[in-house]
């Protein structure tokens, strides 16, 4: 590790249940093409079962298909729609509280979404310009802005490959230096430098690679239900490392937990540099 390389954390977020209370449709966009939450939902499972299609193009489909002779499925709809998705406590002043504490022990805080949501939703809240990239499904749209395709499909398999983006620093999603070997030094963010949160099965793939390569998974769950049922059940099998209630808000327990990550992160750079002068020591 070269003496002056920085010192990254990267947060990589779910988003549905980790940064929202609920999925982000079913905060305005499914209740305007008219269809019951559940029902809906309902749907796209078996949409998805009967044709041996990814859930998340089935869900694409019926929002698409849901939205025919009600309004135009545009970019800056969507976006409408994401203005209005609620966040858990303490999200909204989160992340410069954060980067502000990181800066403290010169730890540079990178946020990234992970998200089998929708892109153009979450950059429509007013926490997206937090975030150094969002990864998150997103239509194709024709030359007159409608949306008629789908333009990324990210399923919680597929996921992890942008945890290895994020680690090489070869954020665009066609840049094929993804699959490039990179040495230890030329890895921008190693994996004990990457945190992951998430609330459910959906997130296991993320959360136990980021588990098992040294980094910090952290399993939310909701705090007016206070169901601990899925965090149990991460945390018994190996999949997270720690688990708090959604709760951003300054001195809640993600907030010390995140402190102690990041004063971790600091301790374990100036090991790792101390080891390195050691050894140069002992050759010179």
């Amino acid at each position: 590790m070269s003496a002056n390389k920085k010192n990254i954390l990267a947060i990589c977020y779910d988003f549905d249940r980790t940064l929202t209370p609920y999925e982000m449709q079913a905060q305005g966009y499914i209740q305007q093409i008219n269809a019951n939450v559940d029902d809906f939902w309902r749907a796209s499972t078996q949409l998805a079962i009967e044709n041996q299609m990814d859930p998340n193009l089935a869900y694409m489909y019926l929002m698409l298909y849901g939205a025919k002779g009600k309004f135009q499925v545009k970019k800056e709809k969507l976006m409408e729609f994401g203005s209005k998705v609620a966040l858990y406590h303490g999200v909204d002043t989160w992340f410069d509280r954060i980067n502000e504490y990181g800066s403290k022990f010169g730890v540079e805080i990178e946020h990234y979404i992970i998200s089998s949501g929708l892109k153009e939703m979450i950059e429509g809240t007013k926490i997206a310009s937090k975030f150094k990239m969002i990864y998150a499904n997103s239509f194709f749209y024709d030359k007159n802005g409608a949306a008629i395709w789908p333009a990324q499909n990210i399923n919680f398999t597929n996921k992890t490959q942008f945890l290895f983006r994020i680690s090489k620093g070869t954020l665009d999603v066609n840049d094929n230096d993804v699959n490039r070997y990179f040495t230890r030094d030329s890895i921008k963010i190693p994996f004990e430098n990457i945190v992951y949160i998430g609330d459910s099965q959906t997130d296991i793939p993320c959360m136990k690679l980021v588990n098992s390569a040294g980094g910090h998974a952290i399993g939310v769950y909701d705090p007016e239900t206070q169901d601990t049922t899925k965090v149990h059940e991460l945390i018994r099998d190996n999949r997270i490392n720690h688990f708090a209630m959604a709760d951003y808000s300054e001195n809640a327990p993600l907030d010390i937990l995140m402190k102690k990550i990041i004063y971790y992160t600091r301790a374990s750079f100036e090991l790792k540099l101390d080891h390195q002068n050691r050894i140069r020591e002992s050759l010179s």
